[in-house]
């Protein structure tokens, strides 16, 4: 962007940050937009960072304070996993709902999604589908970390370990992640009223050729019907797809 012909644009970021409780929320969130605007001006391009605190459910179009002119994308890798599926008052409605209701009426250029592709049910079919799903994420591990390495530390400890023990030890409230396979977040969106866009074929094959080439030969990375779909020996770990609202024209 810096080089971009006739001068780099302003480039806006609003985070937003789910307010748990007992947690310190502006702190880690601030300190990620320190880090942005440092890189920002190394580069030379002009950054503008905002931080939201609020229940993701709450966040409307009102809090982002964007422009007429201004192309808004909105993005998510992962993390919508953590609303509940269903309202615990009877008469609400889906939390997951209400946020893609919230982000269709907020009309993005693009609405970029990223999913983890995983399913709960029962105790024991909970338990059946995380041995599964971490059992290939620590595969990965194993055969791209050593193991002495800080990195994997970090990941296998400060990240899945916890992931892990929610998953297994945990029930009702408590228990934090609810993931959904990505079939099921098409319905998901298509009945909040987003239209998936297709992928470009281009981007596609480069991103293909470039885990070909400098990627293990078990990593995986296809296309099911619009989603980029990424794996491990055969088992589909992530999906990701673009959207925007129904009645939005394709740009």
């Amino acid at each position: 962007m810096a080089t971009r012909e006739g001068g780099p644009p302003e480039v806006k970021i609003t985070a937003v940050r789910r307010l748990l409780p007992n947690s310190c929320p502006a702190e880690p969130i601030e300190e990620t937009g320190h880090q942005l605007s440092k890189c920002a001006r190394q580069f030379g391009v002009p950054f503008k960072f905002y931080a939201i605190t609020e229940k993701w459910e709450a966040v409307c179009i009102e809090n982002l304070n964007t422009d007429a002119d201004e192309v808004l994308i909105v993005n998510d890798l992962f993390s919508f996993d953590i609303l509940m599926e269903e309202s615990i008052y009877f008469d609400n409605p889906s939390p997951r709902d209400t946020v893609l209701n919230n982000i269709r009426k907020m009309r993005p250029d693009v609405f970029i999604q990223g999913v983890v592709n995983c399913s709960y049910g029962s105790s024991l079919t909970r338990f059946r589908e995380a041995l599964f799903y971490y059992r290939a994420l620590f595969d990965v591990l194993d055969a791209t970390i050593p193991r002495e390495g800080k990195l994997r530390l970090v990941l296998e400890q400060g990240m899945l370990g916890h992931s892990v023990l929610n998953v297994i030890a945990c029930e009702g409230m408590d228990l934090v992640h609810h993931p959904e396979k990505y079939r099921q977040w098409q319905v998901r969106n298509q009945r909040a009223g987003l239209r998936q866009l297709p992928l470009k074929p281009n981007i596609v094959k480069a991103l293909k050729d470039k885990v070909m080439k400098d990627h293990h030969k078990d990593f995986l990375l296809c296309e099911d019907g619009q989603w980029l779909v990424q794996g491990w020996m055969g088992r589909i770990l992530f999906a990701h797809s673009a959207w925007v609202a129904e009645d939005v024209s394709s740009k």
